[in-house]
């Protein structure tokens, strides 16, 4: 923790010494330390190092992106149209209203670190070079993850003294892939084996930002020797307690590649209000839906849709695959609320006992409109502050588990070392006490990929990669899932919940789909065009920068 707490203190000290304002296209401010004062010490150099690590991973807006990404695919939602995530999600985005992930702020810190740290004499060389590829790897980061949602950006790599430099065409979404790749290969050799602290970033982090990319842009060599690489380190295992490794005292597992550094009261995480519902006092801005529920296998491992897998839709959360419910927080649970008292999680009656359900899905603009929220991050609500607003919360970036699947996915694309999938597939099952993979059912190159993209999407669900699978990922007609995954409407379930029932799971009864019930059960419309597959740049960086154009589509 001391570690842990020492860069989060840093990050505040020093974020003025490299950057006070938001917008990358102002000329540099006056009101800083000059090169002349600043750039002096090793310990000047390690200060400008921790500034660059500054909400690295958030959108522009400042959401965070690991964990709202996901309300962008058919897996979760938000109602409140925080950050245009509502209209982004639907399809209705526009230049004037979209997620904003198009953000030059901490490639400006970086820009200016690596223009100015150089001159700084260091005692041991190799400490320098470390921290030279940690900053070169937090930029090439950023430009791998708006080359992917843009398609190609400008690409800046010193800093402009004057806006009008700063207003300069987009390179092509190849060149920046290259320069994102060359960054990383220049990093990696340079960075320590193991992060001298907790939240530095180490040649795990490094090569899990290039196999992420890879995998993105369908580079699949790359990649999977990227995937190697980390396993070759040999420093990351499955935890065996999957849940515990979202908490705060799982913030040491094995498992954990790279996560995102907070401290109460010194760099706290204050969107843990985000994620709790009505009754205890959050805000319910990213919930999980029907959909990706209706992706669990039953206990048996058959699908529900399968005949003799005994799934009942009036008890949709019975004999699941137990990973169901350490994902998602459903009606019928067992739940600690805010205020220390053990209820039953009711979202589906408007009232209990005669007064007015604060968990009821229209019951305020704060409550789940899917009448769920995630399990990640939020058991138990114990561990957290009255106010959901000061938190420890380190959401992970990267975990073991991403790297495993990248093989399966790799093996399964070329068709090799299939039994190698087979293995990873029964290990992610077996840690939350699901039955193996039936290998004569999958025992096809298309059904063992789906499956994979299935388990993908379930082990990986409320960590932010799904709309980016969906972009990537293509049906045997070429097209892009998301044209089928996030076409169509929005569902959620209605019913009652029995408190008096034993069984968790048989708690909830939920009514089946009706014409009458229609308007009840559905929660927006949903649309994806194949334009949707970039974002449309925000109209205020279009007006900032002349030079930059519009994504097609959304002229």
């Amino acid at each position: 923790m001391k570690s842990l707490k020492y860069l989060s203190l840093s990050l505040v000290v020093c974020g003025a010494a490299l950057s006070s304002c938001d917008d990358f296209f102002d000329t540099k401010p006056y009101d800083q330390l000059s090169p002349s004062t600043f750039w002096q010490t090793e310990e000047d150099v390690q200060s400008a190092v921790t500034a660059c690590y500054d909400k690295w991973n958030e959108a522009k807006n400042g959401s965070t992106d690991i964990l709202y990404a996901d309300c962008l695919s058919d897996i979760g939602f938000n109602y409140s149209n925080t950050s245009s995530l509502k209209v982004t999600g639907n399809g209705s985005m526009t230049q004037a209203a979209t997620v904003n992930y198009y953000s030059y702020v901490t490639i400006r810190r970086c820009n200016t670190f690596l223009e100015n740290a150089e001159s700084v004499t260091f005692a041991d060389e190799a400490e320098k070079k470390d921290l030279f590829a940690q900053v070169r790897t937090i930029r090439a980061y950023r430009y791998f993850h708006m080359n992917f949602w843009y398609g190609g950006v400008p690409l800046i790599t010193d800093q402009p003294e004057t806006s009008a430099e700063a207003q300069v065409e987009r390179a092509s979404e190849e060149t920046v892939k290259k320069f994102v790749y060359d960054e990383l290969d220049a990093a990696i050799p340079d960075l320590n084996d193991k992060p001298s602290q907790r939240g530095r970033i180490a040649k795990g982090t490094a090569l899990a930002i290039k196999m992420r990319a890879a995998l993105y842009w369908g580079d699949l060599d790359l990649a999977m020797s990227a995937a190697r690489a980390i396993q070759n380190l040999n420093q990351y295992e499955l935890d065996p307690n999957f849940q515990e490794m979202f908490s705060i005292k799982g913030q040491g597992s094995k498992e954990i590649i790279y996560a995102m550094q907070h401290v109460s009261n010194t760099y706290e995480f204050s969107n843990m209000i985000r994620m709790f519902n009505n009754q205890d006092g959050g805000w319910a801005s990213m919930v999980p839906t029907q959909n990706l529920v209706d992706m669990y296998e039953m206990k048996s491992g058959l699908r529900p849709e399968e005949e003799g897998s005994g799934y009942d839709p009036v008890h949709p959360f019975a004999n699941r695959d137990p990973r169901l419910a350490l994902t998602i927080l459903y009606p019928g649970m067992d739940w600690v609320g805010s205020d220390g008292k053990q209820r039953v999680i009711n979202t589906l009656d408007k009232s209990i006992d005669g007064s007015s359900n604060a968990d009821y899905m229209d019951a305020a603009d704060n409550s789940s409109r899917t009448g769920m929220i995630w399990a990640k991050y939020t058991v138990p609500l114990s561990q957290y502050s009255a106010s959901l607003d000061n938190e420890n919360t380190c959401p992970i970036l990267f975990r073991y588990a991403e790297v495993l699947l990248t093989i399966a996915e790799i093996d399964i694309e070329k068709n090799e070392n299939l039994e190698e999938v087979y293995s990873i597939l029964d290990q992610l099952r077996a840690r939350c006490g699901h039955v193996a993979v039936d290998r004569a059912k999958y025992n096809t190159q298309e059904k063992l990929r789906e499956l994979v993209r299935r388990e993908r999407c379930i082990e990986m669900a409320g960590e932010g990669l799904r709309r980016a699978d969906l972009l990537r990922w293509k049906d045997q007609n070429g097209k892009m899932l998301a044209e089928t995954r996030l076409n169509g409407t929005l569902y959620r379930m209605i019913g009652t919940v029995n408190v008096n029932e034993p069984d968790r799971d048989l708690r909830a009864t939920v009514d089946t789909p009706t014409a009458s019930n229609e308007s009840l059960r559905k929660i927006e419309d949903r649309a994806f065009r194949t334009h949707n597959r970039y974002l449309p740049f925000p109209q205020a960086e279009l007006d900032k920068n002349p030079n930059l154009k519009q994504n097609e589509g959304y002229e």
